[in-house]
């Protein structure tokens, strides 16, 4: 038996009017991944409190940030979707970006999607290098999809 494609399933905590619909949000971490991408991804839209809490307790960084990826620890179980990890995203913090930075609210919502998705697939911006492999890669999808080098 052949693992199922990949299942994407998002959550809208963040109260915020103007959140991507799950459809989006889903097509944007389908398309980050890949056609060949198998296992499950969850993605939590949340409040700048929920995320601010989860900067300090994950990362020691006071203050919200627009996205944290949790990569999964499980090992895969025989015949089980094999889990990928986890996304949330601060709904307001991204907004709030988009605005100052100029970009369409859609735009920007693709950029962190694919960024969130990249480092659940092991991409990183820690060195130098790998912050060109990964915006190297940020910039070719989102061209893909018609926006603009973030």
């Amino acid at each position: 038996m052949s693992r199922a494609k990949l299942a994407v399933t998002v959550r809208d905590a963040s109260g915020e009017p103007e959140v991507p619909s799950a459809a989006q949000v889903r097509a944007w971490v389908r398309h980050a991944l890949g056609d060949g991408a198998r296992g499950e991804l969850g993605v939590r839209i949340v409040t700048i409190e929920e995320m601010a809490d989860l900067n300090w307790r994950y990362r020691h960084k006071r203050g919200p940030t627009n996205v944290l990826a949790f990569p999964s620890e499980m090992a895969p179980l025989a015949e089980e979707p094999t889990p990928i990890g986890d996304l949330v995203i601060a709904a307001a913090v991204v907004e709030r970006e988009a605005g100052e930075q100029g970009k369409s609210r859609e735009a920007h919502w693709a950029h962190i999607v694919i960024h969130g998705a990249l480092h659940l697939a092991g991409y990183d911006h820690v060195t130098e290098r790998d912050a060109h492999v990964m915006e190297d890669r940020e910039r070719a999808l989102l061209a893909q999809l018609g926006f603009p080098d973030p």
